[in-house]
């Protein structure tokens, strides 16, 4: 049998590097696959879309999964199962990535199940699959006749010594002041995330237009392939929805300005959902004495319902500049803050802006604390990392705790690229946050920003300045083409709104940002509109923040781990550690510390920990003792060990012993060597003898003896 004939096309980077996209070859039983091939790196993606919606289905049930194959790698996975198991974190914020723009892409009405599954099976270092996971899935949906307002695609997009290019190599990744994801159609942008080094708003929008560009290539080339294989269109037909539109009318007739008027009274989360479920169940109530038709009815009037308060809503907004809590789209809701909430913490804040609430504590931990990234792109130790917590009680829902859920990872991630620009690069603690959602309505990552910036300074931990985040909505109107944008968005404004863009940063400039987009088209406009926005309320936060801290505190909690790094030679790595480490062992006792040493390029990094700096400072004594290299033309204090007639040998450290010559110890001749043994003398050192013997000298710490200006005739006289 010979092998079938793949249908390719090809895309031209611009820096001359070829992205292939082939189908026919693999996976032929799928609705549609396709291959994504950029240098060694290989995606394969799949789409299957069953042909009926499940009953009572009124949501589009879309699984996008993404997992990398170690074998892509040459590399056996390192658990206990050597088998690829639950999926990464990396992987799972690669799955949201594309979910997030392939989800409004299908149309509203389309409720049949669909799964989209990415592997890699391929991997070169010198291209990161994650940017072209979500052109390998939309090219695979573009092959079929799955209804679809594609295709899209999505490209990183970095920034290195001022230069912006497109889907870097790892290493190259880490020498970036910008690293953002874009995704988008033909027309319009769908979805950025990413971070930054204290960037300006227009840096972003120059880095948002550069990537459209691109996409727009990628989208191309998928319309051609879908061409060349015979599935551009029509796509299959559908009914996954009836309707009534009596119903309908009736609900929109009765409702409508009921709706507007509750919607008007600025009232909480709570109120606002009892009112308005008054409203639907005084609706429902004529239908109560016939329970077929009221079961019946109520699916309708509960989808239209949900239609009316969605437009009432954006009205109210667009034509009297009214919100849902009475604000202005400008205004950001009262905010609230303190620190050093748990004792038993090392630091601690409670942050809450509305009705989202964040309490947020740090830990700080050793080099063996880490998280270890074990991936096929990278192997790696993690020393700041952000972990978030969404339970069903911040919502006032009762539900059963599933895991760690991939919205949490996602919002975990974004918090933790907020505040990771600001944590020093000579830290020496493993840092690990953690942020309890204990309220939310509307953008609790951003709280968990805001939280973490006042639990890190409380924490003693030296950022370099504080972050703060909002998240900002959109409202449009199609028909007359008004639009809105609003500054802190409650839930509701999230769900029935058209954005949802998420912006963090310093008095400074932009640390990371997440923009979601329900809309087609949205302009460049609205961006720049949107980012400025973003900026008054960032700074108006960033002053409630340090109204409460201003600054970190000197030092870290007295019951928290002090920590200490220090380098020494590789060669002393052995003497420090001792014959099966009995030296360090005893060290740790002695002094009530941890001391971990790693060997890293040719050098020993060594981390010492404990509760008490006096003590620590004792073990950084003992290393230095052991692991001494003296430096010439530093002056050390040094103990007298042994007298001779020629000198005295003077003891810098243990093991290091070098002799003061008698002409070395004064500018005056010296007959007599005027130190006992244990005396303590300040020393130069001057560097080796032919012998690589030390020199030391005291005489070079003394003022020298100016010379007497006598007249030539005494001289002379002298002599």
């Amino acid at each position: 049998m010979n092998a079938p004939q793949a249908i390719k096309e090809t895309i031209l980077l611009k820096d001359g590097r070829e992205v292939t996209i082939e189908t026919g070859k693999l996976a032929k039983q799928a609705d549609g696959a396709v291959v994504v091939k950029c240098g060694g790196t290989m995606l394969l993606a799949t789409v299957v879309a069953a042909k009926e919606a499940n009953p009572g289905t009124d949501f589009l049930p879309l699984t996008v999964d993404y997992r990398e194959k170690f074998y892509a790698g040459g590399r056996i996975p390192g658990n206990f199962f050597r088998r690829e198991t639950k999926p990464s974190d990396d992987e799972v914020l690669t799955m949201r990535l594309v979910d997030r723009v392939l989800r409004p892409l299908f149309p509203d009405d389309f409720h049949a199940e669909v799964q989209v599954m990415i592997s890699l099976i391929s991997y070169d270092k010198e291209v990161m699959p994650e940017a072209l996971a979500g052109l390998a899935a939309s090219a695979a949906i573009a092959i079929t006749d799955i209804p679809f307002n594609g295709p899209m695609s999505e490209v990183r997009v970095v920034r290195i010594d001022g230069k912006l290019s497109i889907n870097p190599s790892y290493e190259n990744l880490l020498k970036a002041d910008i690293d953002i994801m874009v995704g988008a159609t033909k027309d319009s942008i769908v979805m950025v995330e990413g971070e930054m080094k204290e960037i300006s708003e227009q840096e972003m929008l120059e880095a948002i237009q550069f990537a459209h560009e691109e996409i727009k290539v990628q989208i191309q080339a998928q319309e051609r392939l879908a061409e060349r294989v015979g599935k551009s269109l029509p796509k299959r037909e559908y009914c996954h929805e009836e309707h009534d539109e009596e119903i309908r009318e009736k609900v929109w007739k009765e409702c409508y300005d009921k709706v507007y008027q509750i919607a008007k009274i600025p009232s909480n989360k709570e109120e606002r959902a009892e009112k308005f479920q008054a409203i639907l169940d005084e609706f429902l109530a004529p239908y109560a004495e016939d329970e077929e038709e009221l079961e019946r009815v109520t699916p309708f009037a509960e989808t239209y319902y949900h239609d009316v308060q969605k437009e009432a809503m954006r009205q109210m907004i667009l034509e009297e500049q009214i919100r849902l809590d009475g604000r202005d789209p400008f205004t950001i809701r009262p905010i609230w803050s303190e620190v050093d909430y748990l004792p038993g913490a090392h630091g601690s804040a409670v942050f809450t802006r509305g009705e989202t609430q964040s309490l947020t504590a740090v830990t700080l931990g050793s080099i063996k604390d880490a998280n270890l990234i074990d991936s096929v792109i990278t192997q790696h130790d993690e020393k700041f990392f952000l972990h978030y917590n969404f339970p069903p009680f911040s919502t006032g829902e009762a539900r059963p705790l599933r895991g760690t859920s991939r919205r949490e990872v996602g919002h975990g991630n974004l918090a933790q690229r907020a505040l990771q620009a600001v944590i020093p690069e000579d830290n020496p603690y493993t840092i690990r946050v953690v942020s309890d959602i204990l309220e939310s309505n509307g953008s609790s990552s951003m709280a968990t920003v805001c939280a973490g910036t006042l639990a890190l300074m409380d924490a003693g931990v030296q950022i370099t300045k504080p972050v703060s985040g909002i998240a900002m909505g959109l409202i449009t109107d199609e028909k007359t083409g008004k639009w809105t944008v609003l500054s802190d968005i409650l839930g509701d404004e999230d769900h029935l709104g058209d954005m949802d863009f998420k912006v963090t940063g310093t008095a400074d400039g932009i640390t990371a940002c997440q923009m979601d987009i329900k809309i087609q088209g949205l302009s460049m406009d609205i961006m720049e509109k949107a980012l400025l926005q973003a900026k008054e309320g960032r700074l108006h936060i960033l002053g409630k923040i340090t109204e409460t801290l201003s600054t970190p505190r000197p030092d870290v909690k007295p019951h928290a781990p002090k920590m200490v790094l220090m380098e020494i030679p590789k060669d002393f790595i052995g003497a420090v550690i001792g014959p099966g480490g009995k030296i360090i062992q005893q060290m740790q006792k002695d002094t009530d510390t941890v001391i971990s040493i790693e060997e890293r390029d040719e050098i020993g990094y060594i981390e010492i920990a404990g509760t008490d700096r006096e003590k620590i400072n004792q073990a950084v004594a003992m290393i230095n003792e052991i692991a001494f290299v003296p430096v010439v033309g530093e002056v050390y204090k040094g103990k007298v060990v042994k007298i001779m007639d020629f000198g005295a040998f003077i003891q810098l450290a243990k093991g290091t012993e070098g002799l003061l010559h008698i002409s070395e110890i004064d500018w005056k001749r010296t007959d007599k060597v005027p130190y006992k043994e244990g005396d303590e003398v300040e020393v130069k050192f001057m560097g080796y003898d032919n012998r690589r013997k030390m020199k030391l000298s005291r005489k070079v710490l003394l003022p020298r003896p100016q010379k007497e200006n006598k007249p030539k005739a005494e001289q002379n006289a002298q002599s």
